[in-house]
């Protein structure tokens, strides 16, 4: 794995703790995409782009460890969602610096990482949001380990939309062009049709 700046070393999380109602309580994580486990593909662009990478599962964390990185779960019980996940990758990471993406984004931006850190750097922001087709795209983020404190707190006081406490602190949010990097998947119809998108097919070579 590599950094996008040797002197800010970052730290990956793939957040993969939900319950993933929508999609029938299946482990989107683990859910079959291109003929493996979806994370897969996750990681594989994820890891170019920081030192470490965590997974934050709340079940199944013998099947995710096997994938060959520390699976850390949510300190709060009940499934709280994303930033209950985030504030768990705040605590475990080795950096000051914590990406954050969904399990279930396989055509995640290779260019990540650098963009929201040059963002984040430029404007002595506490955290940098990616935002794509007019739409804020709030767990992929990369925010400063620092802010563990004040995330605590806000998650004590009841707090769980992650728009609202990125809202709270100082945000800057970067544009990407390509939305289907942030096409992520809710239901297993989303699942089977971007396998027989013209996105899947570009990006595997696969025929229709």
């Amino acid at each position: 794995m590599n950094t996008p700046a040797h002197s800010h070393p970052i730290s990956g999380l793939i957040l993969a703790g939900g319950l993933a109602r929508r999609m029938g309580g299946l482990d989107k994580g683990l859910a079959d995409y291109r003929a493996r486990p979806m994370i897969v593909s996750v990681l594989e662009r994820l890891r170019p782009q920081v030192s470490e990478v965590l997974i934050n599962a709340n079940r199944h964390q013998t099947q995710y460890a096997a994938f060959g990185h520390p699976v850390i779960s949510d300190h709060i019980t009940d499934f709280a969602g994303p930033l209950a996940g985030i504030a768990a990758g705040m605590r475990a990471s080795r950096h000051a610096l914590l990406l954050c993406v969904p399990c279930d984004a396989p055509l995640l931006a290779a260019d990540l990482a650098p963009r929201l850190l040059a963002a984040l750097l430029e404007t002595d922001a506490e955290i940098a949001v990616a935002s794509s087709a007019g739409q804020t795209q709030p767990v992929f983020c990369l925010c400063r380990t620092q802010l563990l404190p004040g995330l605590q707190q806000f998650l004590q006081q009841g707090g769980r939309k992650v728009d609202h406490w990125q809202n709270s602190i100082k945000c800057v949010h970067v544009r990407f062009d390509d939305a289907s990097a942030f096409c992520n998947i809710n239901t297993l119809d989303e699942l089977e049709a971007l396998a027989a998108s013209d996105t899947y097919r570009a990006e595997t070579g696969s025929s229709p």
